[in-house]
């Protein structure tokens, strides 16, 4: 899994298909992300102490990986994700469009 927490992604498929948004949390044991402002659902919920009134509620929900793609800062477009050896032996993340890093 190559997706991070603050990466920029563009939804491929789904009711959101062809909207930007920025990942907020990676769930690694499902492959699924919540990008925010994407997947929004309205939930019953019921009343509690924290939520005396309850009600419709609305809540981002998770994304399966395989409906995103990650957006390159220098070409501004989603692309895959290469990874690539420095010389001092740390490993970052390049676009396979422009080759450029994207990890900063």
């Amino acid at each position: 899994m190559r997706m991070k927490k603050d990466d920029k992604v563009k939804i491929l498929t789904g009711k959101d298909k062809g909207k930007i948004g920025k990942v907020l949390k990676v769930v690694r044991k499902t492959n699924r992300v919540i990008v925010e402002n994407i997947n929004v659902v309205k939930v019953h919920q019921k009343p509690t102490q924290a939520n005396p009134q309850g009600g419709i509620v609305e809540k981002t929900m998770p994304i399966q990986i395989s409906n995103l793609m990650v957006m390159c800062n220098a070409c501004v477009k989603p692309t895959r994700i290469g990874m690539k050896q420095l010389e001092d032996g740390k490993r970052v993340r390049i676009c396979k469009k422009c080759n450029q890093q994207i990890d900063s």
